[in-house]
């Protein structure tokens, strides 16, 4: 009796496969709705790509929340989103992080040129969203093919955040919104928006859904002024 006791019901039950980027925010979201709802959601968070990938493989997900419009793209074209249900929610700003303490002093990002910087983590420059934006801000400004030798690439954002904080990056070009969340860490360069892609995170209903209507409040959640704030909270730009 006394396991069956402490059992917990929920009134639904839905995973939501989200970029790395979004965790912090998310999981604050996901309490507050959990709360609210009496639902239980599950998060599976890393590379939208990997995510992306995960869901082709009939991984569970009812809702997929990607960094890029690129991997949402993907999944449409395979018809594993429900389309209607598509909607582009955030934007994000690139930065250029070092270590907080005694970090390498970079004022622009020509000095990632020069000696005092070794080694600066990426995101994979080929999948993953926040090295794929990072890549073509360094194509732009004319620097990718003099930094090759340089890049430390890693699984996804939080990885190239974690390799500055360990010292085994001098810097790492990320998300304004994941500088925001270390200590260890402080921004040296922020990329004027002028000077960056577009960034989009975009979330969806997954065709396969196993619990579509619960996941579907919690995309229209997704959407109220309380999440907004939120976003906004952990430093995200919030699109109408």
């Amino acid at each position: 009796m006394g396991v069956l006791a402490n059992l917990q019901t929920f009134a639904a039950e839905f995973y939501v496969s989200a970029a790395a980027s979004l965790t912090d925010a998310l999981k604050e979201i996901g309490a507050i709705y959990e709360k609210k709802s009496g639902d239980k959601i599950y998060f599976n968070f890393g590379a939208s790509s990997f995510l992306a990938y995960q869901i082709e493989q009939g991984a569970p997900a009812d809702i997929f929340f990607s960094a890029d419009e690129a991997r949402i793209d993907a999944l449409e074209k395979k018809n594993l989103i429900v389309k209607e249900t598509r909607k582009s929610r955030l934007s994000n700003s690139l930065v250029v992080v070092v270590a907080a303490d005694r970090g390498a002093a970079i004022s622009n990002t020509k000095d990632l040129v020069s000696e005092k910087v070794k080694r600066i983590a990426l995101a994979e420059t080929r999948t993953v969203p926040a090295g794929i934006y990072a890549r073509e801000f360094l194509q732009k400004q004319n620097l990718w093919v003099s930094l090759q030798s340089k890049i430390v690439p890693t699984e996804n954002v939080r990885g190239a955040l974690a390799a500055v904080e360990a010292g085994n990056a001098d810097a790492a070009i990320v998300y304004k919104t994941d500088a925001a969340i270390s200590k260890k860490v402080k921004i040296a360069y922020e990329i004027p928006a002028k000077d960056s892609p577009a960034i989009s995170y975009p979330s969806a209903l997954v065709k396969d859904a196993k619990n579509p209507e619960s996941a579907k409040a919690f995309l229209k959640f997704l959407e109220s002024d309380q999440t907004a704030e939120i976003f906004r909270k952990f430093g995200f730009i919030v699109l109408k």
